[in-house]
């Protein structure tokens, strides 16, 4: 009995105090404002942890005095303290766990308000909110601390009654627009309504879309496009559709809307690629028909992305009516060595019907190959390839150039592979040369395999290597050296291969050795004597004989090592003689300063023995026996076919004599710094004539006149003609030869004029029109900065008729927002740029047709050759350009090859057609996205077949 009084009066004790210490827990909580206000414009950085600081205010007020317990007091108290310090932690870290972990900095433009008892704040006006990498501007935000959630919209415009101001959301390199937005910054997920990004050159809306946490994006009835206004020309409407940025977007079902007006263009599934590296992928093609191969994809195939320096893309196209092709293209660049583009195509083309007499089967290819080294590789060693092969009929049976008159017209192509190397301690220079000539009219061939050329700078051998004093005369003697190695045939195109390099090849090398001196005598005289050293090597060479029996030349031809050589000595004496005028000021004012004439003979004279002697063996004779018995001599040279020819027949000892002018005037000028100028009156006006004191048959020459006037800085005119000094006379049948002795000149009369050649060409613009009333009102005209000229002559040295500066402002409007330029009164000022480029080309010589040479006045009449070309250019607005070429040939009295093109800007697409009205008539027609990425899905073509017959109506 006084057991159980004693266990139950203990358990009141317990009792009693575990109740009292439970009584002590309980704290009254402090009482926060529910509307706190905070100032305006303020930053604010949130504490992590505000459970953290009421549980240790909690634990300072659980303190209790210890010393004033008994031991089974403080046992019980030590115990529940233990438990109760646990479930704090507990709830610490549920709380972080769910909570914000790091600072997060917000602002507000207009007020500030926060709710401490909830954890919300609201932030009204140009708010911002800065939490990690995450960036969020509204002008409403509301946020709570404790949950991570922030939500954000924009506000009703009084004056549109509009939402504005709406949420820009941006976290790394996403960024997003809407109206409305809920977001998570402990899980990065949200929610967007009416969202507006861009990837790429794309952008996406959707009515509602869903953030993942790892930035991909679910989109519902969104919209795609490549169009940068806000209400697009077109789009692809998107049921679904699911968007990783920077990589792809994925859709369902979709359809085109052009100018909101849907199209029955619709796909059960597709995808977008964003990602700005190099990525392989499938080309489209492109659909249409030809009448002689059907209707046909072409340009379709797949690109390949091997590395950042190299790509590969491979092509094919296929015809209904049996005709294919296939090709690759591969472009590569190493930065600081060297880039380059490689080409091949083969095509099997196929007309007509089968077992019809029409049906024909070709094949034919084409290879390309441009490569350039870069100069900062190596400075003493270069390699460079522009290869343009293909078969005769490439051209003709491709569709891309039955559309380029220029190429589809082009009779030649050339070919080369070149290196080099410098070896800079001696001055010389190693090359070898890889060249081809086609001739696509005849399928001639021409293959150069290989050049070697090696040359030595000029150097001077008896140079002293420590001078001390006056140079002495022999220490300006130079020389330089030039050799060639080459192995060269020329062929048809099919022969090529099966060609004999023995007998089909010519081969040789060539040296070369000038010996010159520059010396002065009367210290104006100058006297540059030089000696020249030809020596040729050949590997064979021909014999050539009679054979009476069949009445033939009979040519053999020896294989050996053959020298040929020729030699010439030449001296030049040469100064200059100044004449100084200065006007009369009375008559000429004070404007001209002086007038400035220079006068530069130059006497020349040059040696050459007759290397057609017969010891030096580089010609040779035979006997030609005919039926009748009659016996002549037939004179050839063995070297004749070589590659370098041989020597001329004949003494020479010639003496020539140039005479030219310069005249300038020097005036006063205040564009100029030293406030005088020149201006060239006569560029050159030269006379030139030679004697051949070795020859008996006509030694005296024709006389040379040019004339080279500079009419402006842009413009050059330069005339060259020749005269004659032999007259007419009749041989003893009665037609008209020159005569061997008698010359105009011994009657007193000049030379007989033999012709000339003339090209003039000019550009004019609407603002060399403009300057010119400028000028003619007496205003100053502005010139063009140096940088503007700079510009416009590498534009000019492109050979196109395409109006520079229209290429430039296609895409203008879309991508520069500038005011426009008004006039002097206000107006908006008129601008339609254009150009007109004018060619004219004449030449002026004798028709030596026997049967209209004049015997009264013993001359040929002359024919005049002309031809006219006119080109242009005109921008009637922003995006719309226009151009042509066209010309006339005097002599076939027809219209020359006329082309003429339409380009216009429609913002997101595209839209151009060129014509050729003469000498055949075609026309492309092309509408396609701006876009790369739409380009070749969103097009359509329309051409004409070579074999159509185009009429105009």
């Amino acid at each position: 009995m006084k057991r159980k009084s004693a266990l139950i009066l203990m358990l009141f004790v317990i009792i009693v105090v575990m109740a009292e210490g439970s009584l002590s827990f309980v704290s009254k909580a402090p009482v926060y404002g529910t509307n706190d206000s905070i100032p305006t414009d303020t930053t604010v950085s949130v504490p992590v942890d505000t459970l953290l600081r009421r549980s240790a205010a909690a634990a300072a007020r659980m303190k209790r005095d210890t010393t004033t317990m008994d031991s089974l007091e403080l046992a019980i108290y030590r115990h529940n303290k233990a438990i109760d310090d646990s479930l704090a932690l507990d709830s610490i870290n549920r709380s972080r766990k769910s909570g914000i972990d790091s600072p997060v900095e917000y602002s507000a433009n207009d007020s500030l308000t926060y709710e401490a008892e909830s954890g919300l704040a609201h932030l009204f006006g140009e708010s911002t909110v800065k939490y990690q990498n995450m960036d969020l501007s509204s002008d409403k935000i509301y946020m709570s601390l404790d949950s991570s959630l922030v939500h954000a919209t924009g506000s009703i415009d009084s004056t549109t009654h509009q939402l504005a101001k709406t949420p820009v959301f941006k976290m790394g390199s996403d960024e997003y627009e809407s109206d409305t937005m809920a977001f998570n910054f402990k899980t990065k997920k949200g929610l967007i309504t009416e969202v507006y990004t861009q990837q790429e050159e794309g952008y996406l809306t959707s009515k509602l879309s869903k953030r993942g946490a790892n930035g991909e994006m679910f989109l519902e009835h969104g919209r795609y496009t490549t169009c940068d206004d806000p209400h697009p020309d077109f789009y692809l409407a998107l049921s679904r559709a699911k968007v990783r940025p920077g990589k792809d977007v994925v859709f369902g079902p979709a359809y085109l809307v052009v100018a909101d007006v849907p199209l029955p263009l619709a796909i059960p599934y597709g995808f977008f690629p964003f990602t700005k590296s190099y990525s392989s992928g499938i080309i489209m093609p492109t659909y249409g028909d030809e009448m002689s191969r059907g209707f046909y994809l072409r340009d379709g195939g797949y690109y390949l992305a091997l590395s950042d320096k190299v790509d590969l893309k491979l092509l094919g196209e296929i015809y209904t009516k049996g005709s294919w092709g296939l090709s690759a293209a591969s472009n590569y660049k190493k930065r600081y060595r060297y880039s380059g583009s490689f080409f091949a195509s083969y095509q099997s083309t196929v007309t007509g019907e089968k077992n019809m007499p029409d049906y024909m089967k070709t094949n034919s290819f084409k290879l390309t190959w441009r490569h350039q080294q870069d100069p900062k590789a190596n400075p003493f060693s270069t390699l460079s390839a522009n290869v343009n092969f293909s078969s005769v009929g490439y051209e003709r049976n491709n569709l891309t150039s039955l559309y380029n008159p220029q190429r589809l017209a082009q009779s030649k192509r050339t070919s080369s592979v070149a290196w080099s190397t410098g070896f800079s301690s001696i001055g010389m220079t190693l090359s070898s040369t890889m060249n081809l000539e086609q001739n696509m009219r005849d399928s001639t061939i021409g293959v150069t395999l290989p050049g070697l050329d090696i040359f030595i700078s000029r150097f001077y051998p008896f140079k002293r290597k420590k001078a001390a004093g006056a140079q002495r005369w022999y220490e300006k003697i130079s020389m330089s050296y030039t050799g060639r190695l080459e192995n060269k045939i020329l062929t048809k195109e099919d022969l090529l291969l099966n060609s004999s390099l023995s007998k089909d090849w010519k081969n040789g090398m060539s040296h070369s050795i000038p010996i010159k001196a520059d010396l002065t005598l009367f210290g104006f005289l100058n006297i540059s004597p030089s000696f020249n050293l030809t020596d040729r090597t050949y590997l064979n060479k021909i014999h050539k004989s009679w054979d009476t029996e069949h009445q033939r030349e009979v040519t053999d031809t020896l294989s050996g090592f053959y020298n040929v050589y020729n030699w010439n000595f030449n001296v030049t004496a040469t100064t200059d003689v100044y004449g100084f005028w200065i006007p009369n000021r009375k008559l000429f004012g004070d404007k001209v300063q002086a007038i400035r004439h220079v006068f530069t003979p130059t006497i020349s004279y040059s040696h050459a023995p007759d290397f057609s002697a017969s010891r030096y063996g580089y010609y040779k004779k035979y006997m030609k026996t005919d039926l009748d018995g009659n016996v002549t001599e037939v004179e050839y040279s063995p070297f004749q076919n070589g590659l370098y020819g041989v020597p001329g027949k004949g003494k020479s000892g010639s003496l020539s004599v140039n005479l030219s002018n310069n005249l300038e005037m020097k005036v006063k000028s205040d564009d100029d710094s030293t406030g005088y100028k020149k201006i060239s009156l006569i560029d050159e006006f030269g006379l030139g004539m030679s004697y051949n004191f070795s020859s008996k048959i006509q030694p005296l020459s024709p006389l040379d006149v040019s004339l080279r006037l500079k009419l402006s800085k842009s413009y050059t005119l330069s005339l060259k003609g020749s005269f004659a000094s032999y007259v007419y006379e009749l041989d003893s049948v009665g037609n008209p030869r020159l005569s061997d002795t008698r010359t105009y000149w011994e009657r007193g009369k000049i030379g007989r004029f033999q012709g000339i050649s003339q090209n003039i060409s000019y550009t004019l613009n609407n603002e060399k029109v403009g300057n010119l009333f400028k000028w003619l009102r007496g205003e100053k005209v502005e010139k063009k900065k140096k940088a503007e000229e700079e510009d416009d002559d590498d534009l000019d040295d492109l050979d196109s008729n395409i109006d520079k500066e229209m290429e430039r402002a296609k895409h203008v409007q879309s991508k520069e927002s500038s005011k426009a330029e008004t006039d002097e009164d206000g107006y908006l000022a008129f601008k339609m740029p254009w150009n007109i480029s004018l060619s004219y080309g004449v030449t002026m010589r004798e028709d030596t047709d026997v049967k209209r040479f004049n015997k009264k006045t013993m001359r040929y009449p002359y024919t005049f050759s002309q031809n006219l070309n006119i080109s242009g250019s005109l921008r009637i607005s922003d995006g719309w350009n226009i151009s042509f070429s066209s010309g006339y040939d005097f002599d076939y009295k027809k219209i020359s090859m006329t082309t003429a093109s339409l380009n216009r800007d429609l913002h997101c697409f595209n839209m151009s057609c060129s014509v050729t009205l003469a000498p055949i008539t075609s026309y492309n027609f092309s509408f396609r996205c701006n876009a790369s990425t739409l380009t070749d899905a969103l097009k359509y073509d329309k051409r004409s077949g070579f074999s159509n017959a185009v009429q105009w109506y």
